[in-house]
């Protein structure tokens, strides 16, 4: 059953590698809708509405490491419209800016994760790493 279900895995990732490459669009708002919903759960916990488990915490933060290493070649040249996008044009023109904010996501995410011993070290390491995403998308995203 655990070869099966690590094969499946491996199946998932390879195809969504692949779907990636042909539609950075979709891939990058899979990418953020990972993270949404791990900012979900994370301020779940961190609002006392539900309970502090370190697997799910640590689950959290690898879901935003994961997401902030992948970012960077979601971005192609060719993908800075259509598909519904809501990437500034910003990204493209910082392109350092742009990888240093998803780098310094990374880091703190990683730190997070090390540093979130029990909910109230986990709420401190949160509220950091969400600042991220304010700052990156004020940055980085446009307005509806």
């Amino acid at each position: 059953m655990l070869r099966l279900c690590l094969a499946v895995a491996v199946s998932v990732a390879a195809v969504s590698a692949a779907f990636s490459q042909s539609d950075p669009i979709a891939a990058r708002r899979d990418a953020m809708r990972a993270v949404s919903s791990a900012t979900r759960d994370g301020a779940a916990i961190a609002e006392g509405r539900a309970p502090f488990d370190a697997a799910k915490v640590r689950s959290i933060f690898e879901t935003y490491s994961r997401s902030a290493k992948a970012m960077p070649q979601l971005f192609p040249e060719d993908s800075r419209s259509g598909g519904q996008t809501r990437a500034a044009a910003r990204i493209w023109e910082d392109r350092p800016g742009f990888t240093a904010a998803l780098a310094k996501f990374d880091k703190d995410a990683v730190q997070a994760a090390a540093d979130s011993k029990e909910v109230a070290s986990f709420r401190a390491a949160f509220d950091r790493v969400a600042a991220n995403c304010t700052s990156c998308h004020e940055a980085y995203r446009t307005r509806r």
